[in-house]
Formats: structure tokens, sequence, C-alpha cells
């Protein structure tokens, strides 16, 4: 049986022109792979609402679960809570349970719930509010899509709170051999050997060092001791040469 599927939206203006370097995107592949779903899918979009609601439905009907980062906050551009509910076709608006979180949370820190910070209670209907034990304000689950922050804290608590209860499949296990040689050398034999190993991955990923080239192989799938296998064959057709 197959794994659960994953696609993830990076939303953010800011991350398209370079301004941020984006890490949830992987944050979010390894707590997948490691709870056995496989990301297949990121896109990164604009602040732009037809973007992404485009980009909400399309993966959504595609995948078992989609996950997106960015617009959620309080500003203006923070368009994101908005567009997932157009995407469903689904009321949005100040949610009583979302308002009193944030009220707490202001209480406790003296400060004031202005407009601004209410805009973050705004909820779609029927969704489930996804905890964010950082800055109080929630993300939330409409249908298959999770909705969360772009701050990487923020992002990296509310997948700690909704990954573990998803149901999972087979984690993905990996190993890697460094072979000293060209991939214009081995590229025969490795497809022969992904030929015979249908079942598991096999990554060639190229260096240039000291003048010299070479490949870092990757066998990747969730069955170790066939991928214990193909390390042994792999090590077995470019067998290392002795050091002068």
């Amino acid at each position: 049986m197959s794994n659960p599927t994953a696609a993830m939206i990076v939303i953010g203006d800011e991350i398209l022109s370079g301004r941020t370097r984006d890490s949830n995107m992987h944050h979010l592949a390894r707590e997948l792979t490691s709870h056995g779903i496989d990301l297949r899918e990121v896109r990164v979009v604009s602040d732009d609402r037809d973007a992404i609601i485009s980009a909400v439905r399309d993966l959504s009907g595609k995948f078992d679960n989609v996950f997106t980062s960015g617009g959620i906050g309080p500003t203006h551009d923070d368009i994101t809570a908005e567009a997932v509910a157009a995407a469903f076709d689904t009321n949005i608006g100040v949610r009583e349970d979302a308002r009193a979180i944030l009220q707490a949370h202001y209480d406790r820190s003296g400060s004031e719930m202005n407009e601004a910070r209410l805009r973050m209670a705004r909820i779609p209907d029927g969704a489930a509010l996804i905890e964010n034990p950082v800055s109080a304000a929630p993300g939330f689950s409409l249908q298959n899509v999770h909705v969360m922050a772009g701050v990487p804290a923020v992002f990296e608590a509310m997948v700690a709170s909704i990954v573990p209860q998803m149901a999972g499949g087979a984690p993905l296990l990996s190993q890697t051999l460094c072979i000293h040689r060209g991939e214009g050398e081995i590229a025969g034999p490795l497809g022969e050997l992904a030929d015979t190993y249908p079942d598991v991955s096999i990554g060639s990923y190229p260096f240039y060092r000291n003048g010299n080239y070479g490949a870092n192989i990757v066998v990747c799938g969730s069955d170790g001791p066939m991928i214990d296998r193909v390390i042994t064959a792999l090590a077995l057709l470019f067998p290392e040469e002795p050091q002068a």
C-alpha cells in the first residue's frame, strides 16, 4: 500500500524576490518523510489572491494533504485565509474560539486586541484550528488544506501539532555511497541497477572536488534490507581504487 501524499504552497512576495530564504519546506519535508507521508510537489506563489486560490484548488485535488506557509498575519497583505476560504467557496469571519485564544494571549502580555490583530481570528466556516504555542494566533485546516504561519518557529510548532495526528505510511529510509567517478562513467550501470530494483529510488548527485569528479549515490525506500542489497551491489560495481 502506498504512502499518503502531500504538497506544499509557500506564499509570499518576499520569498520570490529573494529577500527571505525559505526554510519551512526543508523542515516540512523532513517531518513528513519521518512520518511516512510523501511530499510530492512544492509551489511558491506571490501574495496574490487568484494565484493562491488556483494553487489550492489544483493541489488539493491531486494530493491527500496540502500545507501552506505564510500570509496569515495581521497586515493588509496577509490574504491566505481569505483566499483558501474562497478556493472552497466557504464564508470566513471572526470566530469566537480563535478570538478568545488571541484575547487571552494579549491580556497576558498587556497588549491591546486591536483591529489588525483581530484579523488573525478570521477562520473559514467548518475549519479546525491548528494550535500555535509560540504566538497564539491559530492556523486552521479546511478539508485537506492546512494553513500555517510563515515565521519558521511558528510554522514548525504548528507542524508538530498536526503531523503526528495524520495517517502515515512507512517512513522513508536512505543510504548514501560516494563514488569517485564521473556520471558519464556510472550512468549505464546505475540505470540497469534501477531497473533491477524498481521499488527503491536511486539518485545521483555529482560533485567536483580537488580536481576530481564524483557522485553521491542516494538509495531511498521503505525496505531497509533491499536498500542494503542495492548499496552492496553499488560497492561491487564501483570498487574504490587503492590510493597511491
